[in-house]
């Protein structure tokens, strides 16, 4: 069976999402499997950013993903608020460096997002699968850092 390209693998995620409730990455990747695409938690993790796929509650109060709200502006305060309750597990500080511990796969969108609201103790990020490192211009600055994102995660 010929796996699906990118664009039409976007445009089934698209389709899944706007007609059923999927509110994790597990649930999208055995709804994509159900139609006959089979891919990596990564590369469903990049889809959905690439889509701009929102996690939003049903009525019911339980997770899902949505497409995003045409022509609402995204403040970047907002976005790293919400991607750093989501996905974020923790934020310590090493000399200046505070690492960002998160989900497997949000990494990168934690790095976009801090990068995205050009903090003024942010000197630059780097992220892997689980892991965002954020530079800070000294040790002083990263413990500060450190505790503003650990309250935005919610430790």
């Amino acid at each position: 069976m010929r796996q699906p390209g990118k664009a039409e693998r976007q445009r089934l995620i698209a389709s899944i999402v706007a007609r059923r409730r999927v509110g994790t990455q597990l649930e999208l990747l055995d709804a994509l499997a159900k139609a006959g695409c089979r891919v990596t938690q990564a590369t469903v993790s990049r889809d959905i950013r690439e889509l701009g796929l929102e996690k939003t509650h049903d009525p019911l109060g339980r997770p899902r993903y949505a497409p995003p709200q045409p022509g609402r502006p995204v403040d970047p305060n907002q976005a790293l608020a919400g991607v750093l309750s989501q996905f974020a597990r923790r934020a310590v500080a090493a000399q200046n460096i505070v690492v960002v511990h998160s989900e497997l796969g949000t990494a990168p969108a934690i790095a976009r997002a801090l990068d995205n609201l050009a903090h003024a103790r942010i000197v630059g990020t780097l992220a892997g699968d689980d892991t965002c490192l954020v530079i800070a211009q000294d040790a002083a600055e990263a413990r500060s850092l450190a505790r503003e994102l650990g309250a935005a995660i919610g430790g």
